[in-house]
């Protein structure tokens, strides 16, 4: 059995409950709010939580953000699975996760994605499903990086065709023309600065602009009697 696709909580390994109780607030939030948009996934997004993008560019859009630090695609799948989008109905779902699971081979990484899409898909069959790419990672050219293009391709392959399934490349600009990557885009050579973090997501958030923007209903500009 393929581990990236078995439904699996975080063990408490540190004994203070945190990921258990950052779930449940999700669960309360879903209860108290009504997002058009929820980021599901790793550290990826976690971290714009308090950045200036997100402030500027996903905040406006009524957007939660669903992600924990160090999360594989196991354990998104958990957290679908136990409630994370219970009693909330979102119009677009934007999924990243992938880059923690490193023991997995790509087209397992890439089937635990799938399996998550398709959790998705059942649990809220009018969403869009958005999937962002994989990010490259290291400062230099290595193998996680190689891996990690290679699920996107497998990724953008398998939901060809899939009804309200989009993958979007959020990775341009990031490697630069030597293959390295820099600290002012990257400050842990994985998760983004702000700068890294602008010119990366401007494109995302053209995307679910359009997708909402889309979506909204026509009103009625007959003149009234």
């Amino acid at each position: 059995m393929n581990p990236c696709v078995v439904p699996t909580a975080v063990p408490d390994v540190d004994g203070d409950k945190r990921w258990q109780s950052i779930h449940r607030r999700f669960i309360s939030d879903c209860r108290e709010k009504d997002p058009d948009v929820i980021f599901l996934g790793d550290c990826i997004f976690e971290t714009l939580q308090d950045t200036d993008t997100w402030n500027q560019y996903f905040a406006p859009l009524h957007c939660l953000n669903f992600s924990i630090r160090d999360d594989r695609t196991e354990h998104v799948l958990w957290r679908i699975e136990n409630g994370a989008l219970d009693n909330v109905n979102p119009k677009i779902v934007v999924l990243h996760v992938g880059t923690n699971n490193v023991a997995n081979t790509a087209a397992e990484v890439a089937e635990g994605v799938l399996a998550n899409v398709t959790r998705i898909r059942q649990k809220l069959p009018g969403a869009y499903i958005l999937l962002p790419s994989l990010l490259p990672r290291g400062q230099q050219p290595n193998a996680l990086r190689e891996k990690n293009a290679e699920i996107n391709e497998l990724i953008k392959e398998h939901t060809k065709g899939l009804d309200r399934v989009q993958t979007v490349a959020i990775d341009k600009g990031l490697v630069q023309g030597d293959g390295s990557i820099s600290h002012h885009d990257m400050f842990d050579y994985k998760n983004l600065t702000n700068t890294g973090a602008k010119k990366i997501l401007e494109p995302l958030h053209d995307l679910l602009s359009q997708i909402l923007n889309e979506n909204e209903p026509e009103r009625d500009l007959t003149p009234s009697e």
